[in-house]
Protein backbone atom coordinates (compact mmCIF):
# COMPACT_ATOMS: atom_id res chain seq x y z
CA UNK A 1 0.00 0.00 0.00
CA UNK A 2 1.28 3.52 -0.70
CA UNK A 3 0.19 6.60 1.18
CA UNK A 4 0.28 9.93 -0.21
CA UNK A 5 -0.93 12.52 2.56
CA UNK A 6 -1.16 15.73 0.17
CA UNK A 7 -0.08 16.61 -3.55
CA UNK A 8 0.53 19.91 -5.15
CA UNK A 9 -0.85 21.15 -8.32
CA UNK A 10 -0.28 25.01 -9.89
CA UNK A 11 1.43 25.24 -6.33
CA UNK A 12 -1.46 24.85 -4.27
CA UNK A 13 -2.32 21.99 -2.51
CA UNK A 14 -5.72 20.02 -3.60
CA UNK A 15 -6.54 17.18 -1.52
CA UNK A 16 -4.52 14.72 0.40
CA UNK A 17 -5.54 10.61 -0.01
CA UNK A 18 -4.70 7.15 0.57
CA UNK A 19 -3.95 5.30 -2.87
CA UNK A 20 -4.36 1.70 -2.50
CA UNK A 21 -2.12 -0.81 -4.34
CA UNK A 22 -3.22 -4.29 -4.96
CA UNK A 23 -1.65 -7.31 -6.84
CA UNK A 24 -4.49 -9.25 -9.13
CA UNK A 25 -4.24 -12.02 -11.20
CA UNK A 26 -5.39 -12.25 -14.43
CA UNK A 27 -5.80 -15.98 -14.46
CA UNK A 28 -7.71 -16.08 -10.86
CA UNK A 29 -9.27 -13.09 -10.61
CA UNK A 30 -9.73 -12.09 -6.85
CA UNK A 31 -13.77 -10.97 -6.94
CA UNK A 32 -13.35 -9.20 -3.78
CA UNK A 33 -10.94 -7.05 -5.02
CA UNK A 34 -12.92 -6.66 -8.04
CA UNK A 35 -15.83 -5.91 -5.70
CA UNK A 36 -13.89 -2.90 -4.07
CA UNK A 37 -12.83 -1.64 -7.16
CA UNK A 38 -16.30 -1.74 -8.55
CA UNK A 39 -17.49 0.39 -5.30
CA UNK A 40 -15.01 3.02 -5.76
CA UNK A 41 -15.56 3.54 -8.96
CA UNK A 42 -20.20 3.57 -8.61
CA UNK A 43 -19.07 6.07 -5.60
CA UNK A 44 -17.10 8.89 -8.09
CA UNK A 45 -13.78 7.75 -7.48
CA UNK A 46 -10.61 6.73 -9.36
CA UNK A 47 -9.08 3.54 -10.17
CA UNK A 48 -6.20 2.65 -12.53
CA UNK A 49 -6.50 -0.75 -13.26
CA UNK A 50 -4.65 -2.84 -17.10
CA UNK A 51 -5.69 -3.40 -20.21
CA UNK A 52 -4.57 -5.08 -23.22
CA UNK A 53 -3.05 -1.89 -24.48
CA UNK A 54 -1.52 0.19 -21.43
CA UNK A 55 -3.30 0.70 -17.70
CA UNK A 56 -6.42 3.09 -17.62
CA UNK A 57 -7.63 5.19 -15.13
CA UNK A 58 -10.81 4.57 -14.27
CA UNK A 59 -13.98 6.57 -13.59
CA UNK A 60 -17.78 6.09 -13.81
CA UNK A 61 -18.70 7.41 -17.71
CA UNK A 62 -21.88 8.51 -16.61
CA UNK A 63 -20.60 10.71 -13.87
CA UNK A 64 -20.27 14.52 -14.29
CA UNK A 65 -17.93 14.65 -11.15
CA UNK A 66 -16.17 11.61 -12.13
CA UNK A 67 -14.90 12.96 -15.17
CA UNK A 68 -13.80 16.14 -13.31
CA UNK A 69 -11.63 13.79 -11.28
CA UNK A 70 -10.14 12.23 -13.74
CA UNK A 71 -8.69 15.47 -15.62
CA UNK A 72 -7.54 16.49 -12.15
CA UNK A 73 -5.74 13.67 -11.10
CA UNK A 74 -3.98 13.50 -14.70
CA UNK A 75 -3.47 17.07 -15.34
CA UNK A 76 -5.24 16.81 -18.52
CA UNK A 77 -7.09 19.69 -20.19
CA UNK A 78 -10.69 18.94 -20.02
CA UNK A 79 -11.52 19.75 -23.84
CA UNK A 80 -9.46 16.55 -24.11
CA UNK A 81 -12.51 13.33 -24.76
CA UNK A 82 -12.21 10.19 -22.71
CA UNK A 83 -13.06 6.68 -23.66
CA UNK A 84 -15.92 4.79 -22.67
CA UNK A 85 -15.15 1.68 -21.76
CA UNK A 86 -17.73 -1.20 -21.85
CA UNK A 87 -17.66 -4.79 -21.50
CA UNK A 88 -20.82 -6.07 -23.54
CA UNK A 89 -21.29 -5.37 -27.02
CA UNK A 90 -25.44 -4.50 -26.07
CA UNK A 91 -24.32 -1.83 -23.90
CA UNK A 92 -23.27 0.18 -26.89
CA UNK A 93 -26.59 0.82 -27.54
CA UNK A 94 -26.77 2.98 -23.99
CA UNK A 95 -24.17 5.27 -24.86
CA UNK A 96 -23.86 5.46 -28.58
CA UNK A 97 -26.95 6.65 -31.36
CA UNK A 98 -27.17 6.40 -35.00
CA UNK A 99 -25.40 3.39 -35.02
CA UNK A 100 -23.49 2.46 -38.67
CA UNK A 101 -24.63 -0.81 -39.86
CA UNK A 102 -20.64 -1.77 -40.78
CA UNK A 103 -20.65 -2.10 -36.62
CA UNK A 104 -21.17 -5.24 -36.39
CA UNK A 105 -18.73 -6.87 -38.25
CA UNK A 106 -16.41 -4.53 -36.64
CA UNK A 107 -17.23 -5.38 -33.21
CA UNK A 108 -17.35 -8.96 -34.11
CA UNK A 109 -13.82 -9.30 -35.79
CA UNK A 110 -11.96 -6.85 -33.63
CA UNK A 111 -13.99 -6.58 -29.70
CA UNK A 112 -13.39 -7.01 -27.32
CA UNK A 113 -9.94 -5.99 -28.28
CA UNK A 114 -7.98 -2.57 -29.04
CA UNK A 115 -10.18 -0.44 -30.73
CA UNK A 116 -12.25 2.31 -30.28
CA UNK A 117 -15.07 3.68 -32.40
CA UNK A 118 -16.47 6.98 -32.40
CA UNK A 119 -20.35 7.70 -31.99
CA UNK A 120 -22.82 9.92 -31.78
CA UNK A 121 -23.32 9.94 -28.06
CA UNK A 122 -26.92 9.30 -26.62
CA UNK A 123 -28.30 11.59 -23.56
CA UNK A 124 -26.83 9.59 -20.66
CA UNK A 125 -23.51 10.52 -21.83
CA UNK A 126 -22.39 13.58 -19.95
CA UNK A 127 -20.16 16.24 -21.90
CA UNK A 128 -17.47 15.98 -19.51
CA UNK A 129 -16.72 12.61 -20.84
CA UNK A 130 -16.86 13.56 -24.14
CA UNK A 131 -14.64 16.76 -23.52
CA UNK A 132 -17.61 19.05 -24.81
CA UNK A 133 -18.29 17.15 -28.09
CA UNK A 134 -21.68 15.31 -29.21
CA UNK A 135 -19.67 12.11 -30.41
CA UNK A 136 -18.57 9.42 -27.94
CA UNK A 137 -15.40 6.98 -28.47
CA UNK A 138 -16.36 3.82 -27.10
CA UNK A 139 -13.92 0.11 -26.33
CA UNK A 140 -14.65 -3.39 -25.30
CA UNK A 141 -11.29 -4.11 -23.96
CA UNK A 142 -10.23 -7.75 -23.86
CA UNK A 143 -7.94 -7.95 -20.97
CA UNK A 144 -10.20 -10.05 -18.44
CA UNK A 145 -9.37 -7.65 -15.14
CA UNK A 146 -10.52 -4.94 -17.35
CA UNK A 147 -13.82 -6.03 -18.03
CA UNK A 148 -14.19 -7.33 -14.77
CA UNK A 149 -13.69 -3.70 -13.26
CA UNK A 150 -16.53 -2.39 -15.69
CA UNK A 151 -18.74 -5.08 -15.25
CA UNK A 152 -18.32 -4.34 -11.27
CA UNK A 153 -18.94 -0.18 -11.22
CA UNK A 154 -21.85 -0.55 -13.11
CA UNK A 155 -20.89 -1.23 -16.84
CA UNK A 156 -19.27 2.84 -18.42
CA UNK A 157 -15.78 3.30 -17.32
CA UNK A 158 -14.34 6.32 -18.84
CA UNK A 159 -10.42 5.23 -18.71
CA UNK A 160 -7.78 7.33 -20.50
CA UNK A 161 -4.37 6.57 -19.68
CA UNK A 162 -3.35 6.44 -16.00
CA UNK A 163 -0.41 8.63 -16.15
CA UNK A 164 0.43 12.42 -15.81
CA UNK A 165 -0.60 14.29 -18.86
CA UNK A 166 1.96 14.79 -21.78
CA UNK A 167 3.79 11.76 -19.68
CA UNK A 168 5.00 8.31 -21.52
CA UNK A 169 1.50 6.37 -20.97
CA UNK A 170 1.90 3.49 -18.31
CA UNK A 171 2.67 0.23 -19.43
CA UNK A 172 3.04 -1.23 -15.50
CA UNK A 173 1.38 -0.59 -12.18
CA UNK A 174 4.71 0.82 -11.42
CA UNK A 175 4.27 3.79 -13.99
CA UNK A 176 1.04 4.23 -12.50
CA UNK A 177 2.08 4.67 -8.93
CA UNK A 178 4.93 6.71 -10.25
CA UNK A 179 2.60 9.93 -11.80
CA UNK A 180 -0.57 9.14 -9.76
CA UNK A 181 0.04 7.90 -6.53
CA UNK A 182 -1.90 9.74 -3.69
CA UNK A 183 -4.15 11.56 -6.82
CA UNK A 184 -6.39 7.96 -7.00
CA UNK A 185 -7.63 5.96 -4.79
CA UNK A 186 -6.75 2.67 -6.41
CA UNK A 187 -4.27 1.02 -8.25
CA UNK A 188 -4.76 -2.52 -9.78
CA UNK A 189 -1.66 -4.13 -10.35
CA UNK A 190 -1.54 -7.38 -13.34
CA UNK A 191 1.99 -7.03 -14.13
CA UNK A 192 2.97 -5.49 -17.88
CA UNK A 193 0.40 -5.02 -20.54
CA UNK A 194 0.51 -7.32 -23.62
CA UNK A 195 0.51 -4.14 -26.53
CA UNK A 196 2.19 -1.47 -25.06
CA UNK A 197 0.38 1.38 -27.70
CA UNK A 198 -3.06 3.21 -27.30
CA UNK A 199 -6.48 1.51 -28.90
CA UNK A 200 -6.78 2.37 -32.78
CA UNK A 201 -9.47 4.45 -32.91
CA UNK A 202 -12.05 4.48 -35.94
CA UNK A 203 -14.77 7.06 -36.87
CA UNK A 204 -17.85 5.64 -37.41
CA UNK A 205 -19.65 8.92 -38.00
CA UNK A 206 -18.11 9.60 -41.45
CA UNK A 207 -17.83 7.61 -44.46
CA UNK A 208 -15.91 5.51 -45.24
CA UNK A 209 -15.15 5.15 -41.69
CA UNK A 210 -11.24 7.08 -40.61
CA UNK A 211 -8.69 6.47 -38.51
CA UNK A 212 -8.30 8.90 -36.17
CA UNK A 213 -5.65 7.22 -34.32
CA UNK A 214 -3.33 4.24 -35.53
CA UNK A 215 -2.58 1.49 -33.26
CA UNK A 216 -2.52 -2.80 -33.27
CA UNK A 217 -5.65 -2.82 -35.90
CA UNK A 218 -4.65 -1.63 -38.73
CA UNK A 219 -6.00 -0.39 -42.25
CA UNK A 220 -5.46 -3.30 -44.16
CA UNK A 221 -6.96 -5.19 -41.17
CA UNK A 222 -9.79 -3.16 -41.12
CA UNK A 223 -10.16 -2.91 -45.12
CA UNK A 224 -10.29 -6.72 -45.18
CA UNK A 225 -13.65 -6.53 -42.73
CA UNK A 226 -15.25 -3.52 -44.63
CA UNK A 227 -13.14 -2.02 -47.07
CA UNK A 228 -12.40 1.11 -47.64
CA UNK A 229 -11.60 3.15 -44.86
CA UNK A 230 -10.02 6.86 -44.57
CA UNK A 231 -6.91 7.88 -42.68
CA UNK A 232 -6.32 10.92 -41.06
CA UNK A 233 -3.42 12.88 -42.77
CA UNK A 234 -2.50 14.95 -40.11
CA UNK A 235 -1.24 11.59 -38.01
CA UNK A 236 2.26 12.23 -38.70
CA UNK A 237 1.83 16.49 -38.52
CA UNK A 238 1.11 19.14 -35.78
CA UNK A 239 -2.55 19.18 -35.70
CA UNK A 240 -2.47 21.29 -32.18
CA UNK A 241 -4.53 24.20 -33.69
CA UNK A 242 -7.51 22.20 -34.92
CA UNK A 243 -10.68 20.60 -32.38
CA UNK A 244 -9.60 17.35 -30.92
CA UNK A 245 -12.16 14.57 -31.51
CA UNK A 246 -9.61 11.88 -30.92
CA UNK A 247 -8.50 11.21 -27.30
CA UNK A 248 -4.51 12.52 -27.23
CA UNK A 249 -5.02 13.55 -30.27
CA UNK A 250 -4.21 17.45 -29.77
CA UNK A 251 -1.72 17.85 -27.05
CA UNK A 252 2.17 16.93 -26.40
CA UNK A 253 1.48 13.15 -25.51
CA UNK A 254 4.10 10.72 -24.12
CA UNK A 255 7.14 12.92 -23.67
CA UNK A 256 9.63 12.07 -21.59
CA UNK A 257 11.63 14.50 -19.75
CA UNK A 258 14.31 15.14 -22.26
CA UNK A 259 13.63 16.31 -25.28
CA UNK A 260 13.47 14.03 -27.90
CA UNK A 261 14.50 14.26 -31.50
CA UNK A 262 13.62 11.46 -34.67
CA UNK A 263 16.44 11.18 -37.03
CA UNK A 264 14.91 10.35 -40.33
CA UNK A 265 16.29 8.89 -43.70
CA UNK A 266 17.72 5.94 -44.51
CA UNK A 267 18.75 3.64 -41.59
CA UNK A 268 22.60 3.85 -42.63
CA UNK A 269 21.93 7.73 -42.46
CA UNK A 270 19.87 7.41 -39.21
CA UNK A 271 22.67 5.58 -37.74
CA UNK A 272 25.45 7.48 -38.86
CA UNK A 273 23.92 10.89 -38.12
CA UNK A 274 22.82 9.24 -34.95
CA UNK A 275 26.84 8.15 -34.14
CA UNK A 276 27.58 11.86 -35.04
CA UNK A 277 25.43 13.54 -32.91
CA UNK A 278 26.00 11.28 -29.73
CA UNK A 279 29.91 11.50 -30.58
CA UNK A 280 29.64 15.02 -30.54
CA UNK A 281 27.74 15.07 -26.80
CA UNK A 282 30.47 13.03 -25.82
CA UNK A 283 33.04 15.76 -26.45
CA UNK A 284 31.34 17.98 -24.62
CA UNK A 285 31.13 16.37 -21.98
CA UNK A 286 26.65 16.02 -22.38
CA UNK A 287 24.37 13.11 -21.64
CA UNK A 288 22.54 11.77 -24.61
CA UNK A 289 19.72 8.75 -24.95
CA UNK A 290 19.55 6.94 -28.34
CA UNK A 291 16.39 4.60 -29.02
CA UNK A 292 18.22 1.76 -31.02
CA UNK A 293 16.92 -1.83 -32.11
CA UNK A 294 18.06 -5.23 -32.00
CA UNK A 295 19.39 -4.56 -35.76
CA UNK A 296 21.36 -1.57 -34.94
CA UNK A 297 22.31 -1.22 -31.43
CA UNK A 298 25.81 -2.61 -31.53
CA UNK A 299 26.81 0.27 -34.08
CA UNK A 300 26.61 2.65 -31.67
CA UNK A 301 29.58 3.44 -28.98
CA UNK A 302 28.50 6.60 -27.47
CA UNK A 303 25.60 7.70 -25.32
CA UNK A 304 23.33 6.05 -22.78
CA UNK A 305 21.71 3.46 -25.51
CA UNK A 306 18.38 1.83 -25.32
CA UNK A 307 17.40 -1.19 -27.06
CA UNK A 308 13.66 -1.19 -27.85
CA UNK A 309 12.88 -4.37 -29.89
CA UNK A 310 13.48 -5.82 -33.25
CA UNK A 311 12.57 -4.89 -36.84
CA UNK A 312 11.47 -8.09 -37.71
CA UNK A 313 8.69 -7.87 -35.08
CA UNK A 314 7.68 -3.96 -34.39
CA UNK A 315 5.09 -5.88 -32.05
CA UNK A 316 8.11 -5.90 -29.68
CA UNK A 317 9.30 -1.94 -30.56
CA UNK A 318 5.40 -1.17 -29.61
CA UNK A 319 5.46 -2.88 -26.27
CA UNK A 320 8.92 -1.45 -25.44
CA UNK A 321 8.30 1.78 -26.66
CA UNK A 322 6.56 3.67 -23.00
CA UNK A 323 8.77 1.94 -20.82
CA UNK A 324 12.05 3.04 -22.89
CA UNK A 325 10.92 6.40 -22.78
CA UNK A 326 10.15 6.67 -18.83
CA UNK A 327 13.91 5.01 -18.36
CA UNK A 328 15.08 7.74 -20.17
CA UNK A 329 13.99 10.03 -17.41
CA UNK A 330 16.02 7.99 -14.75
CA UNK A 331 18.40 8.48 -16.79
CA UNK A 332 18.74 12.13 -16.65
CA UNK A 333 19.25 12.68 -20.51
CA UNK A 334 19.91 16.15 -21.68
CA UNK A 335 18.21 15.08 -25.16
CA UNK A 336 17.13 11.57 -26.92
CA UNK A 337 17.82 10.77 -30.30
CA UNK A 338 15.89 8.06 -32.25
CA UNK A 339 15.76 6.21 -35.21
CA UNK A 340 12.26 5.92 -37.48
CA UNK A 341 10.05 2.88 -38.49
CA UNK A 342 8.52 2.43 -41.55
CA UNK A 343 4.94 4.52 -41.82
CA UNK A 344 2.98 1.11 -42.19
CA UNK A 345 1.22 -1.54 -40.42
CA UNK A 346 1.97 -1.12 -36.18
CA UNK A 347 4.76 0.94 -37.64
CA UNK A 348 2.55 4.08 -38.71
CA UNK A 349 1.41 3.40 -35.08
CA UNK A 350 5.02 3.63 -33.30
CA UNK A 351 5.59 6.86 -35.51
CA UNK A 352 2.69 8.58 -34.74
CA UNK A 353 3.93 7.82 -30.91
CA UNK A 354 6.83 9.04 -31.22
CA UNK A 355 5.89 11.79 -33.07
CA UNK A 356 3.80 13.25 -30.49
CA UNK A 357 6.75 12.21 -27.38
CA UNK A 358 9.05 14.55 -29.59
CA UNK A 359 6.25 17.54 -30.12
CA UNK A 360 6.65 16.96 -33.96
CA UNK A 361 10.82 17.73 -33.67
CA UNK A 362 12.54 15.78 -36.33
CA UNK A 363 15.85 15.95 -38.30
CA UNK A 364 17.12 15.26 -41.83
CA UNK A 365 19.96 12.59 -41.39
CA UNK A 366 21.76 13.15 -44.44
CA UNK A 367 21.49 17.03 -43.42
CA UNK A 368 23.39 16.00 -39.78
CA UNK A 369 25.58 13.59 -41.66
CA UNK A 370 28.65 15.52 -42.82
CA UNK A 371 30.87 14.39 -45.27
CA UNK A 372 33.30 12.86 -43.52
CA UNK A 373 36.55 11.56 -45.65
CA UNK A 374 37.22 8.10 -43.50
CA UNK A 375 34.71 6.30 -41.19
CA UNK A 376 36.97 3.27 -40.33
CA UNK A 377 40.72 3.39 -39.70
CA UNK A 378 42.05 -0.17 -39.78
CA UNK A 379 45.96 -0.64 -38.84
CA UNK A 380 47.75 -3.66 -40.95
CA UNK A 381 50.74 -5.77 -39.54
CA UNK A 382 51.89 -9.12 -40.44
CA UNK A 383 50.68 -11.29 -37.33
CA UNK A 384 48.04 -8.80 -35.64
CA UNK A 385 49.64 -9.95 -32.53
CA UNK A 386 51.74 -6.45 -31.56
CA UNK A 387 52.63 -3.49 -33.57
CA UNK A 388 49.16 -3.45 -35.67
CA UNK A 389 46.71 -3.80 -32.12
CA UNK A 390 49.35 -1.36 -30.22
CA UNK A 391 48.57 1.35 -32.76
CA UNK A 392 44.94 0.83 -32.59
CA UNK A 393 44.50 1.40 -29.23
CA UNK A 394 46.95 4.43 -29.04
CA UNK A 395 44.55 6.05 -31.48
CA UNK A 396 41.41 5.53 -29.43
CA UNK A 397 42.64 6.79 -26.86
CA UNK A 398 43.64 10.17 -28.91
CA UNK A 399 40.82 12.66 -28.75
CA UNK A 400 39.62 12.83 -32.23
CA UNK A 401 37.14 15.32 -33.86
CA UNK A 402 34.94 12.81 -35.39
CA UNK A 403 33.80 9.24 -34.72
CA UNK A 404 36.27 6.55 -36.59
CA UNK A 405 35.90 2.62 -36.23
CA UNK A 406 39.56 1.50 -35.09
CA UNK A 407 40.82 -1.63 -35.87
CA UNK A 408 43.50 -4.20 -37.09
CA UNK A 409 44.41 -6.65 -39.24
CA UNK A 410 46.85 -9.00 -39.90
CA UNK A 411 48.28 -10.27 -43.66
CA UNK A 412 49.45 -13.69 -42.13
CA UNK A 413 46.64 -14.87 -39.47
CA UNK A 414 46.42 -18.54 -39.24
CA UNK A 415 44.37 -19.08 -36.26
CA UNK A 416 42.80 -16.22 -34.01
CA UNK A 417 44.92 -15.55 -31.06
CA UNK A 418 45.29 -12.68 -28.40
CA UNK A 419 47.94 -9.94 -28.18
CA UNK A 420 51.03 -10.26 -27.39
CA UNK A 421 51.93 -10.35 -23.88
CA UNK A 422 54.90 -8.05 -23.88
CA UNK A 423 53.13 -5.69 -25.97
CA UNK A 424 50.29 -6.15 -23.33
CA UNK A 425 52.41 -5.71 -20.52
CA UNK A 426 53.77 -2.48 -22.24
CA UNK A 427 50.15 -1.32 -23.38
CA UNK A 428 49.37 -1.61 -19.28
CA UNK A 429 51.51 0.69 -18.36
CA UNK A 430 50.28 3.23 -20.45
CA UNK A 431 47.19 2.45 -18.77
CA UNK A 432 46.06 1.05 -21.68
CA UNK A 433 45.08 -2.70 -22.61
CA UNK A 434 45.09 -5.25 -25.74
CA UNK A 435 43.04 -8.02 -23.67
CA UNK A 436 40.21 -8.01 -25.76
CA UNK A 437 42.31 -7.80 -28.73
CA UNK A 438 41.91 -11.21 -30.74
CA UNK A 439 44.56 -10.99 -33.98
CA UNK A 440 42.04 -11.36 -37.42
CA UNK A 441 43.12 -12.13 -40.70
CA UNK A 442 42.72 -8.88 -43.17
CA UNK A 443 40.73 -9.85 -46.34
CA UNK A 444 39.08 -8.28 -49.29
CA UNK A 445 36.26 -7.23 -47.42
CA UNK A 446 38.43 -4.59 -45.21
CA UNK A 447 39.23 -2.26 -48.85
CA UNK A 448 35.38 0.13 -48.07
CA UNK A 449 35.84 3.18 -50.27
CA UNK A 450 34.98 5.16 -46.20
CA UNK A 451 38.00 2.68 -44.68
CA UNK A 452 41.40 4.21 -44.29
CA UNK A 453 44.13 1.30 -44.63
CA UNK A 454 47.47 1.92 -42.75
CA UNK A 455 49.85 -0.61 -42.81
CA UNK A 456 53.15 -0.83 -40.80
CA UNK A 457 55.19 -1.63 -42.95
CA UNK A 458 56.15 -1.39 -46.63
CA UNK A 459 55.84 -5.13 -47.12
CA UNK A 460 52.13 -5.48 -46.44
CA UNK A 461 51.36 -2.28 -48.26
CA UNK A 462 52.92 -4.09 -51.41
CA UNK A 463 51.00 -7.62 -50.60
CA UNK A 464 47.55 -6.10 -50.55
CA UNK A 465 48.10 -4.52 -53.67
CA UNK A 466 49.10 -7.58 -55.22
CA UNK A 467 46.78 -9.61 -53.81
CA UNK A 468 43.46 -7.06 -54.69
CA UNK A 469 45.10 -4.30 -56.83
CA UNK A 470 45.77 -0.40 -56.45
CA UNK A 471 43.51 1.02 -53.72
CA UNK A 472 43.44 4.86 -53.03
CA UNK A 473 42.66 4.38 -49.47
CA UNK A 474 45.99 2.02 -48.78
CA UNK A 475 48.63 3.71 -47.80
CA UNK A 476 51.65 2.95 -45.18
CA UNK A 477 51.51 4.51 -41.80
CA UNK A 478 54.78 6.28 -42.21
CA UNK A 479 53.34 7.32 -46.02
CA UNK A 480 50.50 9.08 -44.77
CA UNK A 481 51.80 11.09 -42.36
CA UNK A 482 55.24 12.15 -44.01
CA UNK A 483 57.23 10.77 -41.13
CA UNK A 484 60.34 8.85 -42.04
CA UNK A 485 60.80 7.56 -38.95
CA UNK A 486 61.13 3.76 -39.00
CA UNK A 487 59.00 1.38 -37.16
CA UNK A 488 61.15 -1.14 -35.03
CA UNK A 489 59.57 -5.13 -35.16
CA UNK A 490 60.31 -6.20 -31.37
CA UNK A 491 58.98 -9.56 -32.18
CA UNK A 492 61.67 -12.48 -30.36
CA UNK A 493 63.26 -9.20 -28.59
CA UNK A 494 63.16 -8.37 -24.87
CA UNK A 495 60.39 -6.33 -23.04
CA UNK A 496 62.51 -2.97 -23.65
CA UNK A 497 62.25 -3.78 -27.09
CA UNK A 498 58.22 -3.44 -27.28
CA UNK A 499 58.92 -0.19 -24.56
CA UNK A 500 60.70 1.33 -27.52
CA UNK A 501 57.97 0.12 -30.21
CA UNK A 502 55.17 1.77 -28.47
CA UNK A 503 57.12 5.26 -27.87
CA UNK A 504 57.73 5.05 -31.65
CA UNK A 505 54.21 4.47 -32.36
CA UNK A 506 52.82 6.72 -29.82
CA UNK A 507 54.91 9.82 -31.72
CA UNK A 508 53.80 8.73 -35.03
CA UNK A 509 49.76 7.68 -34.13
CA UNK A 510 49.97 11.09 -32.48
CA UNK A 511 50.59 13.10 -36.36
CA UNK A 512 48.04 10.75 -37.52
CA UNK A 513 45.14 12.07 -35.03
CA UNK A 514 46.51 15.84 -35.97
CA UNK A 515 45.90 14.98 -39.39
CA UNK A 516 43.06 13.33 -39.66
CA UNK A 517 41.40 16.15 -37.05
CA UNK A 518 42.54 18.56 -39.71
CA UNK A 519 40.31 17.27 -42.05
CA UNK A 520 37.30 17.50 -39.52
CA UNK A 521 38.29 21.03 -39.66
CA UNK A 522 38.00 21.06 -44.02
CA UNK A 523 34.87 19.41 -44.19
Amino acid sequence: MIKRFFFERNNAIIGCMETIIEKIDKNQIDKEVIAKAGEILRRGGLVAFPTETVYGLGADALQEAAAKRTYEAKGRPSDNPLIVHIADYEDLKKVAVNIPAETDILAAHFWPGPLTMIFEKSGVVPYGTTGGLDTVAVRMPADPVARAVIRAAGGFVSAPSANTSGRPSPTTAGHVAEDLAGKIDMILDAGEVDIGLESTILDMTVDPPMILRPGAITAEMFEAVIGEVGVDETLLGDESNKAPKAPGMKYRHYAPKAQLIIVEGDLREEILAIRQLAYAAHRQGRKIGVIATNETVSFYNYGTVRNIGTRENEKTIARNLYRVLREFDEEDVEAIYSESFAVQGIGRAIMNRLEKAAGHTRVSASAVVKKQRYRRITFVSGSDSARGPMAAEILRHLDLKQEYVIDSRGMVVLFPEPANQKAEAIMKSARMTLADHTSRQFDEGNLQDDTLILTIDESEKNKIISEYGEHENVYTLNEFIGDTTAIPDPYGQPLAAYGKCYEVLNGLVIKLAEKINSFAEEE
